[in-house]
């Protein structure tokens, strides 16, 4: 179901991905189970999910849909309770404990009294790397994401915006493969939400990393993705998986072009579908 090759936006990627097909993620017949008191919670149900290396997948569909679920399944937080599901050929267990994958949460979640560089450099701190080290890959990941010159800062003493970048750039300090993003632009305003949206394609571009990415946002999914999971409720299952094949050049002007309308087109009325299961 909407398996086929899509090449992503970013000549360096589509290169990436065109000599390989390995699969990053691969979920057959996932299930999960939550216990209640009064019921269980069925929150996701037969997910069957491949994600390729070189990707741009999001998942989108309503509150409750399991969407977050899913992506903390992928990362362990969370454990199926029926089917199989490989992250880079391992369990999501033995992912997480080879640092395969980054992690972008909703909120920041920066230290407030550690600056931004000690924030970037935690990771690097736990994983026991020397401090000349550090403060290489710190430099590196403050670059990427624009905010050289703002390292010796507290979160608090910079934008919403600022700071999402900042947790990107923790994220990515250790160099892992995947990069899992929680919807960590939905609490921004449009106009900042804009701009993260093409600076995050342009990072994808220059690291090659797969992502999957979670949003409420239709635009968002289309401009970004390269793959549409849409989810459907009660419980939490894949209606439809869409391509996005856009080209490599998304300015943010193409949400006016009929091909972007299209496919946000057929992304909302399976929004629409997927409310129709029993």
């Amino acid at each position: 179901m909407g398996e086929d090759h899509v090449s992503p936006p970013g000549e360096n990627s589509a290169k990436a991905l065109a000599g390989t097909r390995n699969p990053v993620i691969e979920a057959r017949g996932l299930d999960l189970v939550f216990a209640a008191a009064d019921a269980p919670v069925h929150a996701l149900k037969d997910i069957d999910l491949t994600v390729h290396r070189g990707e741009f997948v999001s998942l989108i569909g309503p509150s409750g849909c399991g969407k977050t679920t899913l992506l903390r399944v992928i990362a362990d937080l969370e454990r199926p309770t029926g089917g199989t599901i490989g992250v880079n050929g391992m369990s999501p267990d033995e992912a997480r404990r080879q640092r395969a994958y980054g992690y972008v949460f909703q909120a920041a979640a920066l230290y407030p009294w550690r600056t931004i560089e000690k924030n970037i450099a935690l990771p690097l701190e736990i994983m026991g790397v020397e401090r000349a080290e550090r403060a290489r890959r710190v430099a590196e990941g403050l670059d990427l994401v624009g905010l050289t010159g703002f390292g010796g800062k507290f979160p608090w003493q910079l934008s919403g915006g600022m700071q999402q970048r900042a947790s990107i750039a923790r994220a990515l300090s250790f160099d892992p493969d995947l990069l899992l993003m929680d919807e960590p632009f939905g609490a921004l305003d449009e106009i900042v939400r804009d701009h993260l949206n093409e600076e995050l394609l342009k990072l994808w571009a220059k690291t090659n990393k797969t992502i999957v990415f979670v949003t409420h946002s239709i635009p968002e999914a289309v401009f970004l993705s390269t793959r549409i999971v849409v989810m459907s409720p009660r419980p939490g299952r894949i209606h439809e998986i869409i391509d996005c094949d856009l080209g490599p050049d998304r300015p943010l002007d193409i949400r006016d072009a009929p091909e972007f309308l299209a496919i946000a087109h057929r992304v909302r009325e399976g929004l629409r579908a997927g409310h129709g299961y029993d």
